[in-house]
């Protein structure tokens, strides 16, 4: 029989000579004041590195060190600890051989939680070393693998999301069965998951044997639950049925759309249906009309940036520009412009692919080359209808550049996106697909490039110490930052274990002026128009992030992660 550990952490530490008599003192002190395990203070505050001290409790202790991101745990053995326990002692089991069950945990020296396993099991425990984060990763990720329908239909509230405005629905639902019932339920509980966890997609990804449902949140896919896989074919079916999609249509890409109502509000729900080896898969972009009612200083820009795009936005005619990847939020941040300037005395018209949020008092077309509408021709007849605000929903081509840029400078505002990685980048893309600079020159206002970074989740944030590889990358003109006191969040029930809940923008923007539009008639570079701007006052892109980090709103991790620059 296994038994537990006498020895305790002060008495290790004191004995290896890991730590300062006024480091350990220090850390009992704090332990008193916050109530956390000595453990955690000793790595949190950065006294001893965490992996240094999983390697000496390994060898005074006898216990062995795991590396559990490399490791699978088996599903019989995880059903033995529920997952509750599991996440309130951060335990998880990985193998049981005979009577003995090896649970991998942060802390090996806990002997009130090895005793309480024991009690549930029944069995042996034998502890391995794991990091803090690897438990707790591993937590979220095998435990909901495993969900069980039941428990997703015993936790959630199937009447708080209705789908609205579709009459097919009531008819089709007529002639479901009795037994169909637990499907048009669980569809709905998806859904009313989704919104409650701030999800901008859905996806369910049929395998072999498996479904995987995902959420998209802040940018990152995580996964949901994972029904049966009998269940696809009912659940793709009811969201086919409320898309007003071809339930027999399994071999051509199909898309569509629905609304919900949820806790008094309407959500959007834009479908996309794409055949697969494994059957149909379908992915939903939710999309809330909440997120666009807010204002730009909401979004997360620096101050200075919102000060230069409001002066830019109230000139009564010209073009803006907003440029970056996709998922950077330039939907979001145009949407924002137009709640902004919709007021009654102006004729506010877009062409869209596709129109993602229908608002109130816009006039709004979606362009279906199918039957010859495209950017272009949308955009001609557009400026039939005496408009005073235009946004095009992208450029894709020379031809709809082309008109954009004769609409801006006949007395139209108009907005639009590019895919560029900088706002300087816009200036030759435009030039590229054929447009004149000196119709550039005179038409340009400003043009913006724009990332979105998680935000460190504010109730679990931390101080942190930044691993020196992540150092190495940052630029020579940018070592500044190597002086910063950084955060993180250390994973709580409210950010999923991730550590980030929500995101901020971060934003350069370009706003034309008499040199700017000299070099784009002299058909200079990017580097050079970018160069010059910077000269004269734009912070770029990845000193704004820095600045982000600098202020306590997310890591360094995450800034190098979604701008180019330190790479």
């Amino acid at each position: 029989m296994i038994t537990t550990f006498s020895p305790t952490l002060q008495g290790i530490l004191k004995k290896t000579q890991a730590l300062s008599e006024a480091s350990l003192k220090r850390a009992q002190e704090l332990q008193k004041t916050s109530g956390k395990k000595l453990i955690r203070i000793l790595v949190d505050e950065g006294m001893i590195p965490e992996r240094d001290l999983m390697f000496i409790l390994s060898s005074e202790l006898g216990v062995p060190v795991l590396d559990l991101s490399a490791y699978r745990p088996d599903p019989k053995v995880l059903s033995l600890i529920p997952k509750k326990i599991a996440e309130r002692y951060e335990v998880i089991p990985i193998s049981k051989i005979g009577p003995v069950i090896s649970l991998a945990m942060s802390d090996p020296l806990d002997v009130f939680v090895i005793d309480d396993v024991k009690k549930i099991t029944h069995c042996d425990v034998r502890p391995v070393i794991v990091t803090h984060r690897d438990v707790q990763t591993a937590i979220e990720t095998y435990y909901s693998n495993e969900a069980k329908l039941e428990d997703i239909l015993g936790d959630l509230d199937p009447d708080s999301v209705q789908v609205v405005d579709r009459d097919k629905v009531a008819e089709e639902t007529e002639s479901y069965k009795a037994d169909d019932a637990p499907v048009v339920r669980m569809v709905n509980l998806i859904f009313q998951e989704a919104i409650k966890s701030r999800a901008s997609d859905i996806h369910f990804e049929p395998y072999a044997k498996k479904l995987s449902i995902r959420f998209r949140v802040d940018g990152a896919l995580h996964e949901a639950f994972s029904p049966p896989r009998t269940m696809y074919g009912s659940i793709l079916t009811r969201i086919k049925i409320i898309s007003n999609l071809d339930i027999t249509e399994k071999r051509l890409p199909q898309d569509g759309r629905f609304k919900a109502k949820f806790e008094n509000r309407e959500i959007d729900f834009r479908v996309s249906v794409l055949p697969t080896y494994h059957g149909e898969k379908a992915v939903l972009r939710v999309l809330d009309k909440t997120n666009i009612k807010t204002g730009l200083d909401t979004l997360g820009f620096s101050q200075e940036s919102i000060k230069k795009f409001q002066e830019s936005i109230k000139r009564p005619y010209g073009m803006v520009l907003v440029t970056g990847p996709t998922g950077s939020g330039k939907s979001t941040t145009l949407y924002s412009i137009l709640n902004q300037v919709n007021t009654k005395d102006r004729n506010i018209m877009t062409i869209e692919d596709p129109v993602e949020y229908q608002i109130h008092g816009i006039t709004q077309t979606q362009v279906n080359p199918d039957i010859g509408l495209t950017f272009a021709s949308g955009l001609r007849s557009l400026l039939r209808q005496s408009p005073d605000i235009i946004l095009v929903g992208e450029i894709r081509d020379g031809e709809t550049a082309d008109i954009a840029v004769k609409a801006a400078l006949t007395g139209h505002l108009v907005f639009s996106t590019l895919h560029t990685n900088d706002a300087a980048g816009a200036i030759t893309r435009l030039v590229d697909m054929g447009v004149e600079p000196f119709l550039i020159s005179s038409s340009l206002i400003a043009t913006t490039a724009q990332r979105l970074m998680r935000r460190i989740c504010n109730n679990c944030k931390e101080r942190a110490d930044v691993s020196k590889e992540i150092l190495e990358r940052l630029p020579l003109d940018q070592k500044w930052a190597r002086d910063v006191q950084a955060y993180r969040g250390a994973g709580c029930d409210r950010c999923k274990k991730t550590g980030y809940r929500g995101r901020l923008a971060v934003m350069e923007i370009l706003v034309t002026d008499d040199e700017v539009q000299k070099m784009i008639i002299e058909n200079k570079s990017s580097n050079e128009i970018n160069e010059l701007a910077c000269k004269k006052g734009m912070v770029p892109l990845f000193q704004n992030a820095l600045f982000s980090f600098r202020d306590g709103h997310t890591t360094l991790e995450e800034v190098l992660r979604v701008t180019t620059s330190g790479e």
